[in-house]
């Protein structure tokens, strides 16, 4: 199994929101682009997808920003990685017109696996994964942006 782009992109904007709101300074899909290097119109995807799960804000204009809106230590992983995978299954059988289709225990087998992965996910909360030596590093990202914005505004 590999994870799309997609859900990675939402873990690391989700963790990243999780040491950035004691800023109390808007973080933008700019600076969280521009931290992972990633492409911001992929960004702007996953933010929408987010904000609708309920689990970030949004504020539009020129003081707005993104922002975690949930309890971080509440917010399972394995039910943010079903939320941005979707419902897709591991093989697609229907579109390979398999001849096993009829009688295959393959597919049922690999279900029982993903939802043990999703599980075995949910032991772990946002608050989990962003604490420790990824939190230090996070808040350290967000402090450097903070710090040049500040220098290239003056």
């Amino acid at each position: 199994m590999h994870l799309t782009r997609f859900s990675d992109i939402g873990l690391r904007t989700l963790l990243y929101l999780d040491h950035s709101n004691a800023s109390r300074k808007p973080v933008t899909v700019a600076e969280i682009a521009l931290q992972f290097n990633i492409p911001s119109n992929h960004l702007v995807k996953v933010v929408g997808h987010l904000a609708r799960a309920g689990w970030i804000q949004t504020t539009r204009g020129r003081n707005g920003g993104i922002a975690l809106c949930v309890d971080s230590s509440a917010l399972k992983i394995g039910i943010v990685l079903r939320e941005l995978e979707g419902e897709a299954e591991l093989a697609n059988c229907e579109g390979l017109q398999c001849r096993l289709r009829k009688d295959c225990k393959l597919r049922a087998a690999l279900k029982v696996g993903l939802d043990a992965f999703y599980t075995a996910m949910n032991a772990y909360s946002l608050k989990d994964l962003s604490s420790g030596k990824t939190g230090e590093q996070l808040v350290q990202l967000h402090t450097l942006f903070l710090r040049q914005s500040l220098s290239v505004a003056t």
